[in-house]
């Protein structure tokens, strides 16, 4: 059989653990065989990350910007525990966070529903899509241990000298601060993708925050959010039909925990982070959730919602064969080969990811499936496969068709 010629590179990002024997078994056994595939790779494990004093992750992130679209790893955040594991030389920040920020994008994620798995919320029919903002806060922040009794205030140095001093608070014994940035512009970049990608998709666009308490920080992404919403989107929205509004944080989550989906939920960096987890985890699995960072200039880079399965790996390290879930992987690939098809006019790639994604979700519809997915399925009748026998299956089912 001839295999499917790739006009562009993907830029490829390697990660860590469990997920790092997948990515090899997904290129092996679901692309290889039937795609010429083109990448330039990037090692963002976390012994070349500290090797390379981090510089890899940089460079990873810039080469994405010129190729336009990647394809990324999971990959550890390291915690003081990894720091002894890994025997590294510096607590380096999250590679998804550099990433981000570097990409200005915002990440969609939206869960990957099979009709034999019921969320657990009784109410939810449709795909809720998350739009987590990718820069800054908590990703980007600057932390300091206090050990003692200290004042402590922001200092904001403007260029001609002009100061602005806050007190956040007196300090009597030990503690902790912090502190968290972002920018007019990046807010406007995440609002400008939220937007377009509702008008895309069809569907309303939730916004929430918590303005309420943070009176200046929330408050600015809600001002710019409306402004940019009625200077440049509110007609077509009208036109499509669609709804945009804000509500609280917390009224948000009540709401969707009624709602039918079928909705695009914008957060802030960290809510975007929790919820998305939340909703994958009451659609089925962590493995089954699809996401991608979209940047203002049309750049893409997909990745899994989910971490290294680090338990997982560890089995494997022994010798033992896992049933680790492989979908959000599997639909990373895919995403990113249909997206460098679209982009080159190459329609057998597009098609080719078409094809894999329909005959992956065929396979657990009918059965046949990882072991996170069985005590969750409505069939009677489930054999549950190893990932590799799992990803046999889908290349088997690929070649029929093919």
């Amino acid at each position: 059989m001839t295999r499917i010629q790739m006009k562009t590179p993907l830029v490829e990002i390697d990660g860590d653990e469990m997920t790092r024997i997948i990515w090899k078994q997904i290129k092996e056994i679901i692309i290889l065989p039937y795609v010429d595939l083109k990448t330039e790779y990037f090692d963002l494990g976390l012994e070349n990350r500290d090797k390379t004093q981090d510089s890899v992750t940089t460079e990873a992130a810039l080469r994405t910007m010129e190729l336009g679209v990647a394809v990324k790893c999971a990959t550890i955040t390291p915690n003081a525990q990894r720091m002894t594991e890994y025997s590294l030389s510096s607590m380096w920040k999250s590679p998804n966070g550099t990433i981000r920020a570097i990409l200005d994008g915002t990440v969609f994620r939206t869960p990957i529903l099979v009709d034999c798995i019921k969320p657990y919320v009784s109410s939810w029919k449709r795909p809720i899509t998350l739009a987590r903002h990718a820069y800054g806060d908590i990703y980007r922040d600057s932390e300091i241990r206090i050990d003692g009794p200290a004042k402590t205030e922001l200092l904001v140095t403007y260029p001609d000298g002009r100061e602005i001093r806050q007190s956040v608070h007196d300090f009597e014994g030990a503690g902790v601060i912090l502190g968290m940035h972002n920018t007019d512009e990046s807010i406007s970049s995440f609002a400008r993708s939220c937007f377009q990608y509702s008008l895309d998709s069809g569907e309303d666009l939730w916004f929430a925050t918590k303005d309420t308490i943070s009176k200046t920080y929330d408050h600015r992404f809600k001002d710019i959010f409306e402004e940019i919403f009625e200077m440049e989107y509110s007609d077509s929205f009208k036109a499509r039909g669609i709804e945009y509004f804000y509500t609280l944080i917390d009224d948000a989550v009540a709401r969707i925990m009624r709602s039918e989906g079928g909705m695009v939920w914008a957060c802030k960096n960290y809510d975007g982070d929790v919820m998305s987890d939340m909703v994958a985890a009451a659609c089925g699995s962590l493995a089954m959730m699809t996401s991608v960072l979209v940047s203002p200039k049309g750049v893409y880079e997909y990745e899994a919602a989910h971490g290294t399965v680090t338990r997982h790996y560890y089995k494997y390290l022994k010798g033992e064969k896992t049933s680790t879930n492989p979908m959000a992987t599997l639909f990373a690939w895919t995403g990113a080969l249909r997206k460098r098809g679209e982009l080159d006019g190459t329609n057998e790639l597009v098609l080719f990811a078409d094809l894999v994604e329909e005959v992956s979700l065929a396979c657990i519809e009918e059965g046949y499936m990882t072991g996170d997915l069985k005590s969750m399925c409505d069939l009677d009748n489930v054999t549950v496969l190893n990932t590799e026998d799992f990803l046999q299956e889908i290349s088997t089912r690929i070649s029929e068709r093919i």
